[in-house]
């Protein structure tokens, strides 16, 4: 073994610039499929907290029948006393806050907008103190302040504000039904302008005060929904498990239940990442073959001169794979630094995608700089494609050359 070891890297060393190509183009393939990883990785958990920081907390409650209807977000299918049911929670170790969300078709006056119109947007109303508590807004203000209790006023989110030219003082008609189905209308002042790391918050948030929709809407102290936080290392079934039985009346949704649109998108998001690693083992075998099927041809006479000397075909075989798989090791390996060397810059800075995701959709919740992230996991999974595939692939070139006899091996041109 160790005669086959010696040779194999000899032979790797004798054909010093093929092996450098070709480990070249393994290293370079394998460093893009690590970056792109580190960086798809790095969306999605990005994507992940923000969507529990700012959409849909760990855990929802709905009163029985409401999840069915939500498109609707009708007001008369609610949680009668949320706060019994938030200092229940409370009281459990659980933070809590009850919300109220609704459809309203908002107006914009020539007054302060500079011309008339109205666009249907979702309005969320919520007691701030508490909800601070379960959800990450507290510092995201970028101008202003958020609603004072009982006063009509409203913070909205700043691609929103910057698409109908909103600023703070301006003043905006909420035209809504309440709960009984009557019309009502709530002329509110815009107080704050927020920026968070989730666009889709950026771009829809209208946030009003409970107290103020409470009496506008007659709620009669109900909500539509109330929303829990968990600590990161929470069992999130655990939880959930425990919360359904403090409250037996309601519908629990867990946070992963509810971005249902977001695991979609992410689980298509994937073949992203697996075709990239299609394209680098298609590199892979290309430069494999093309390297091994050279080296074959031109060591025929070598083969045959082994052969004829009493070296077994199992034992060419086994030089021919180390000596591919040391190709494969010796690329995998710098391909593995050169994307650490990258990633380091992707994991302190991240590139600033903000242009994108301003302007569209992509899905992730992230709105402007991606970070990438260390994956154990894929630096594994590089490494051990480098070194086998490499040798799988060397394995036909040898045995096409083993099939000839060896007088026509010592006689080949």
């Amino acid at each position: 073994m160790k005669f086959l070891i010696i040779l194999a890297f000899k032979n790797l060393t004798r054909y010093k610039r093929r092996t450098l190509i070709t480990c070249s183009a393994i290293a370079f393939g394998l460093m893009l499929f690590l970056l792109f990883d580190s960086l798809i990785i790095g969306m999605q958990k990005e994507s992940e907290r923000n969507l529990r920081d700012y959409e849909t907390g760990y855990l929802r409650l709905y009163a029985n029948d409401y999840y069915a209807q939500r498109l609707s977000r009708p007001l008369d299918i609610a949680i009668e006393q949320p706060d019994v049911l938030v200092q229940t929670l409370a009281d459990a170790g659980y933070r809590a806050s009850k919300r109220v969300v609704f459809l309203a078709d908002m107006i914009l006056s020539s007054s302060d907008f500079g011309e008339d119109g109205n666009m249907n947007v979702e309005v969320t109303a919520v007691d701030f103190p508490q909800d601070f508590k379960v959800f990450s807004f507290k510092n995201t203000l970028m101008e202003g302040r958020f609603p004072s209790p009982n006063a009509n006023e409203v913070v909205i989110g700043s691609w929103f504000a910057q698409d109908i030219g909103a600023k703070v003082g301006y003043t905006i008609s909420l035209v809504t039904r309440g709960n009984g189905g009557f019309y009502q209308v709530m002329d509110l002042q815009i107080v704050g302008i927020l920026n968070c790391p989730n666009p889709n918050v950026n771009r829809s948030l209208l946030m009003m005060d409970y107290r103020t929709a409470d009496y506008y809407l007659a709620l009669d102290g109900s909500a539509t929904e109330i929303d829990v936080a968990l600590s990161s290392l929470a069992d999130l079934e655990h939880a959930a498990k425990q919360i359904q039985l403090l409250a037996p009346d309601c519908t629990l949704m867990t946070w992963k239940e509810l971005a249902s649109d977001y695991f979609a998108f992410a689980a298509a998001d994937e073949g992203s990442a697996d075709l990239m690693l299609v394209i680098v083992f298609i590199i892979t075998v290309v430069g494999i073959s093309n390297t091994m099927l050279m080296a074959v041809q031109e060591r025929f006479r070598e083969l045959g001169m082994m052969r004829a000397l009493g070296m077994r075909d199992g034992s060419l075989y086994l030089a021919f794979l180390l000596e591919a798989g040391g190709i494969g090791l010796i690329g995998s390996v710098a391909g593995m630094l050169l994307a650490s060397f990258f990633n380091v810059f992707l994991v302190t800075y991240g590139l600033d995608f903000s242009f994108l995701m301003r302007s569209m959709d992509m899905g992730y919740r992230v709105s402007g700089i991606m970070k990438g992230v260390w994956s154990f996991k894929s630096y594994l999974l590089t490494l051990l494609t480098g070194m086998f595939l490499p040798m799988l692939i060397a394995y036909f070139p040898t045995r096409r050359a083993l099939r000839l006899n060896i007088p026509d091996c010592l006689h080949h041109q």
